[in-house]
């Protein structure tokens, strides 16, 4: 909830607060913090840098062809992850390649995997050539 509420990739320019209820582990008792979204940014800057690491590293192995593609084209996110503000815009710093999200990135994901399924054939006797 907190992700979805102020998370963020990248400074969005504007910072927001939540107010958060939990229990203080050290005394026990109930609390309330404000927290902000550069915190939770921060929280979030391992997992997000797998992400661009995993990016880059997929980049670093594409065949020319594909490459000019994505120069031109630039890259779509999908899924869950795709969600989170500014990730986007991170990838685009990160990479130097445009960066858009899917209008709906939750069931792209599931769309491709139906497309994929339906050429199998096709993509199994290109791979082989």
């Amino acid at each position: 909830m907190i992700k979805i509420e102020i998370g963020s990739a990248f400074p969005t320019g504007e910072e927001k607060t939540l107010e958060i209820k939990g229990r203080d582990i050290v005394a026990g008792l109930p609390k309330t913090l404000t927290i902000t979204s550069e915190e939770i940014r921060g929280a979030l800057k391992e997992p997000v840098g797998q992400i661009v690491d995993a990016v880059r590293s997929t980049l670093d192995k594409c065949e020319p062809e594909l490459a000019a593609d994505l120069v031109d084209r630039g890259l779509v996110l999908s899924g869950g992850s795709s969600q989170l503000r500014g990730l986007d815009k991170l990838l685009a710093q990160q990479t130097g390649l445009p960066v858009t999200v899917a209008d709906d990135p939750l069931s792209a994901v599931a769309e491709g995997t139906g497309v994929v399924m339906n050429e199998l054939d096709f993509l199994s006797k290109n791979k082989r050539a």
